[in-house]
């Protein structure tokens, strides 16, 4: 489905001709003037981008973005207000805005600034299919390799994974290698970076030993 430009503004004619200045622009454009309708009309598809107020009756811009957080977390949000403050605009910013500007604003800026969001959206939408691909791969895995996949990303060696799961190191072994198999990888850093993106493993204090993790000094250490 084409990406869609969301207008949410209590102001009609300033609606209807950011509208049509979105739609001249080549873009498809949906309005609405609350964020109540915005919510009961939810799309379908987050392709596409928010312009929204930030004074309306009922709920406020920053009070749909909250929402809009958890019900449409790909669409990037730009706000357009003519009553906005220093402190307003941090606050969206740092509540994960891609914008905060004043009208009344020109049609070039206004299609710089779509161009940016849907990029942003994209961007989203991409990083999304690569997180499901990703679980699909681990999900062919059995619950055993699975236990084996979590140990040995935290940097455990054969032999303590074969202790910790009473079980033999040959056979540990051979799931390392399922594993590797299943997943098509060629590498423990890039199993570690799987399990990093799938929030299964904390980056943070990770420093992975460049070295083949056949070497008895390869390992994952963890400060």
């Amino acid at each position: 489905m084409e990406p869609c430009v969301h207008i949410i503004d209590d102001d009609k004619s300033f609606r209807t001709a950011l509208g049509r200045v979105v739609e001249a622009s080549g873009y498809r454009a949906n309005c609405y003037e609350s964020g109540e309708e915005f919510l009961a009309r939810l799309p379908e598809s987050e392709a596409g981008c928010i312009l929204l107020d930030l004074r309306m009756p009922g709920l406020s811009g920053a009070e749909l973005q909250a929402r809009l957080a958890q019900a449409v977390p790909l669409l990037p949000i730009v706000f357009l207000t003519g009553q906005g403050t220093i402190a307003a605009g941090v606050q969206a910013m740092k509540a994960g805005a891609d914008d905060f500007l004043e009208k009344p604003i020109s049609a070039k800026i206004l299609r710089d600034v779509i161009d940016h969001a849907l990029a942003r959206n994209e961007e989203r939408r991409a990083g999304r299919d690569q997180i499901q691909a990703l679980r699909a791969r681990v999900s062919r895995l059995t619950p055993r390799e699975i236990e084996v996949f979590d140990l040995v990303v935290r940097g455990k060696r054969n032999k303590q994974v074969a202790y910790d799961l009473n079980t033999s190191e040959r056979t540990i072994k051979a799931h390392r290698h399922s594993i590797m198999e299943k997943l098509n990888l060629t590498s423990l850093a890039e199993m570690v970076s799987i399990a990093e993106r799938l929030g299964r493993l904390e980056p943070t204090h990770a420093v992975l030993d460049p070295r083949p993790a056949s070497s008895p000094k390869a390992n994952i250490r963890y400060r």
